[in-house]
C-alpha cells in the first residue's frame, strides 16, 4: 500500500548541511503496523512527514497505491491527508477553542459529502470507542494527557484512514495509559484493515507490531520483519504517475 523508495533528506543548518535521512526504502503493506525506533535526532520525525505527505523528500519517492504523492499538487496531496491518512502526535493537537466533540468531528467536515447528521453520529461512535462519551463537550484544556491523546485518535480516524501515522502517540503518557493507547490503535487496526506506522524512541510491546526497524543517523535498519512482508530496496517498474 504505502512504499519508500530511495528517500533522502538534507537541509543547511548555518553552513553546515545536515542528512536527516539517508536512503531509506521500506513497504508497509495493508493492515500492517510498523515500529520504528531510535534515539532523539535519528531522523525518525523526518522520515514519518515524508511518508504522510507533511514533507517534501530532498530525492527518492513515496508511493500510495502505487503513485508517487510528491507529483500531486499540494491541494491533492492534503486531500490525501484528509482522506486516505490519519496522523497522531505526541502534543496532541487539539483546538483549543473547539469542544472535544467538535475536535473530532473537524476532518470529516472539511472533507465534506457527508451530512452533518451522519458526521456526528460518526464522531459519537469514536468518542464512545476511546471512552470519552461523556467529555464531548469540554474543551481540550479540561482533559487528561490520556484523554486528550484518546481524543487525538478519534479525530484522526474519523474518516476511516487507510494508514494512521503516530508520532510519539504515548510520549507524554505513563506505561499504563501508554498500554491503553497502543492498545486502541491496535484494536482500530485489525477492524479495519488500516495500515500504522509508529515511530517512538519509547519501547513498544512486540504484540503491538508486525515489523520493527531501527533508525540512526538517518538510516533505516531492518531488526525484525513479518515473513509475509518485506523491505525492499528499489520500487523500479511501480507507476508513477
Amino acid at each position: 500500500m504505502l512504499i519508500a523508495d530511495k528517500l533522502n533528506k538534507s537541509f543547511k543548518q548555518g553552513k553546515a548541511k545536515v542528512h536527516a535521512v539517508r536512503d531509506v526504502s521500506l513497504a508497509v503493506r495493508r493492515g500492517e503496523r510498523v515500529y520504528v525506533h531510535g534515539p532523539s535526532g535519528a531522523g525518525k520525525s523526518t522520515l514519518l512527514h515524508m511518508l504522510g505527505g507533511l514533507d517534501r523528500p530532498s530525492s527518492g519517492a513515496v508511493l500510495f497505491e502505487g503513485k508517487d504523492i510528491y507529483r500531486y499538487s499540494g491541494s491533492r496531496r492534503s486531500a490525501l491527508r484528509n482522506v486516505s491518512f490519519g496522523f497522531v502526535f505526541q502534543f496532541y493537537h487539539l483546538l483549543p477553542e473547539l469542544s472535544v466533540f467538535e475536535n473530532v468531528m473537524l476532518p470529516a467536515v472539511i472533507k465534506g459529502g457527508i451530512s452533518r447528521r451522519a458526521v456526528k453520529a460518526r464522531a459519537g461512535e469514536l468518542l464512545k470507542a476511546v471512552g470519552l462519551s461523556s467529555r464531548g463537550a469540554h474543551r481540550p484544556a479540561e482533559l487528561s494527557g490520556g484523554e486528550a491523546q484518546r481524543a487525538a485518535i478519534a479525530r484522526a480516524l474519523i474518516n476511516s484512514p487507510d494508514v494512521l501515522f503516530c508520532d510519539e502517540p504515548a510520549g507524554n503518557l505513563d506505561s499504563e495509559m501508554s498500554g491503553v493507547v497502543y492498545a486502541m490503535i491496535r484494536e482500530f487496526s485489525e477492524k479495519n484493515g488500516m495500515s500504522v506506522v509508529v515511530i517512538s524512541h519509547q519501547e513498544v510491546e512486540k504484540g503491538f507490531y508486525h515489523s520493527e526497524y531501527r533508525m540512526k543517523d538517518g538510516a533505516l535498519g531492518a531488526i525484525s520483519v513479518d515473513p509475509s512482508r518485506e523491505i525492499i530496496g528499489a520500487c523500479d517498474g511501480m507507476a508513477r504517475k
